[in-house]
């Protein structure tokens, strides 16, 4: 509904942008530039350019306009260039190479962007709140989604006995949504960047709403497990997008400010799911209750973001503009950069899944950025069995009881909340240092790390007191005050992890972020089946002393990269960024 609304009030923006100025239609500070295209079949390839990705091959010309303040020169040579669709703030960059005089299959396109200055259909231009209500509608999405991933973990005694398994087989509902969300993640970038954000949110989130209704209905174990797996790869959607649709409304220096209230909100989820799922089970109501809990969740969600949540993704956005100034002057040469895109939705799919595994296994940063996140991720999904072991089998607490000491995770995350502004002012120090010393120069990534180099002694302590404190004669509230560190140091080093990987590989941000995902979910669903023979096994003490030294081996990462991040993270995708 409000795409539709939105998609209106572009055509009246359009019409009156074209009719005070026909060149602010085009959202070009001078003269409009027109690009002749040329298209190649489907078995030819322009030999000229190699580069990947989702780029189109376009002819440019002389403007045939020329503007007051500049020379009157002419071209007699057409310029093959290349463009992404994708490219920095929305209005196109050429890069030119000669061209070698095939001039057939040759159309003429007039490629329309935002206005350089202030523009109402640019999203980053937006008022204020406006886009405080798209980031915490994101955010609440991400709530739902966490939420559905861990709110079976309270139930586990209940779920096991109907279905007549162990415990460790039920916990293969929360294992396999996990596993679900990894390899969901890689495929919803290209649908989002193919149709918008809106589409795919709303798509997902009522197929989702569809599974958790055959997973609270399922009258055996297998046909719930599968009914868990794919709620759980429909609902990685707002995992992998939410991140796009902040870089869409935000600019990069007010990212400082947005990415970590996404995060706190968004990390709310999982640790609140197990609490609602504890006293579902110590209750006298059926555990298909924590489907029901979650469904009526996902309602509220879906109907906020269908009549609230506008589209947000700039390429679909000026998709719209042209389209409205095709209609309106009749000139169809009046193109968006994604409708100029050749490659496929099946190609880029593909690409979207392998080169996230190459990524993953060529790229030191990347790897070792996944790895830390993946531990972190291990350590606060394996409590959703553990702490069973911890407070009930130790302190005697009762199952809601027990659920109730997810909320020192909740504390831990609202304790980063000071650490904002201190990081926006780290931030703003490295940017003017920048802009001291070469003011067209970027900011070096390393001044995304201050959040972990602040949290990432914190997961390591937290362990070890957790695993030596957590006795039947120290209180239970010393391992809970140790749970407020996990919780803290665990978000610290997330949002490092995802800024730091972004401002690294830029164009290959998307791939980067997806390789993140991939290993943290894959490994933490496999690991949530392994905690519980671990737990009985090794027993509370060892379990979580073991936990406490992987993690500290991998504190020195933050403080490494920021002193010779530049020489680590040399490669073919980030080289040419920094």
């Amino acid at each position: 509904m409000q795409s539709i609304l939105q998609y209106r009030r572009f055509r009246d923006l359009a019409e009156n942008q074209l009719a005070t100025n026909p060149e602010k239609g085009l959202g070009l500070r001078q003269q409009p530039t027109f690009r002749r295209i040329k298209h190649f079949s489907a078995n030819e390839t322009d030999p000229r350019d190699s580069r990947s990705g989702d780029e189109v091959s376009v002819v440019s010309s002389q403007n045939t306009l020329p503007h007051p303040d500049q020379h009157n020169e002419t071209h007699d040579d057409d310029e093959k260039a290349s463009i992404s669709p994708s490219m920095g703030r929305l209005n196109a960059s050429v890069t030119t190479k000669a061209s070698e005089g095939d001039n057939s299959d040759i159309t003429e396109a007039i490629v329309v962007g935002f206005e350089p200055t202030y523009d109402p259909l640019n999203p980053r231009d937006w008022s204020f709140g406006k886009r405080l209500i798209v980031t915490i509608v994101v955010s609440f999405m991400g709530v739902i989604v966490g939420w559905s991933s861990s709110i079976d973990s309270g139930i586990i005694p209940q779920y096991a006995d109907e279905f007549g398994v162990s415990e460790v087989v039920a916990s293969l509902s929360t294992g396999l949504f996990l596993v679900g969300f990894g390899t969901g993640a890689v495929m919803s970038g290209p649908f989002s960047e193919t149709v918008g954000r809106n589409p795919i949110y709303i798509i997902t989130l009522i197929v989702f709403m569809l599974l958790l209704v055959g997973a609270g209905l399922a009258q055996n174990l297998a046909g719930q497990l599968v009914c868990r797996t794919l709620a759980g790869i429909f609902a990685a959607t707002p995992l992998a997008c939410a991140g796009g649709t902040i870089a869409d409304v935000w600019t990069p220096e007010e990212q400082v400010f947005a990415f970590p209230i996404y995060a706190i909100i968004s990390f709310s989820g999982p640790v609140l799911g197990p609490v609602v799922g504890g006293w579902i089970g110590q209750s006298n109501l059926s555990w298909r209750w924590t489907e029901w809990v979650t469904l009526i969740g996902a309602g509220i969600i879906l109907i906020t973001v269908v009549l609230f949540q506008p589209e947000t993704y700039a390429p679909i956005l000026l998709k719209w503009k042209a389209i409205h100034l095709r209609r309106v002057t009749g000139d169809d040469r009046y193109q968006g950069e994604i409708e100029l895109r050749e490659t496929s939705l099946p190609a880029r799919l593909m690409l979207a899944m392998y080169r996230p595994v190459v990524m993953l296994i060529q790229e030191p940063t990347i790897f070792l950025f996944s790895l830390y996140l993946t531990v972190a991720y291990i350590i606060i999904f394996t409590f959703f069995t553990g702490y069973e072991f911890i407070y009930e089998g130790i302190y005697g607490l009762t199952q809601g009881e027990t659920a109730l000491c997810f909320l020192g995770l909740a504390i831990g995350l609202l304790f980063c909340v000071p650490l904002i502004p201190l990081n926006a002012k780290l931030r703003s120090r490295d940017i003017t240092r920048t802009k001291e010393t070469d003011p067209t120069g970027k900011t070096l990534p390393e001044s995304r790390l201050y959040w972990a180099m602040i949290g990432a002694p914190a997961l390591p302590i937290s362990m070890f007191w957790m695993a030596w404190t957590a006795r039947p004669d120290i209180p239970f509230w010393s391992p809970l005050a140790a749970s407020v560190l996990t919780g803290f140091g665990m978000l610290c080093i997330f949002i490092t992890c995802y800024q730091y990987l972004i401002d690294t590989y830029g164009t290959y941000a998307a791939s980067a972020l997806s390789s993140l995902t991939l290993m943290r979910y894959l490994v933490s669903g496999a690991m949530i089946e392994a905690s519980i023979p671990f737990y009985k096994n090794l027993g509370v003490p060892y379990t979580l002393t073991i936990l406490g030294c992987i993690s500290a081996v991998l504190v020195p990462i933050p403080y490494v990269f920021y002193r010779h991040g530049p020489q680590i993270r040399r490669s073919r995708y980030s080289g040419n960024n920094y």
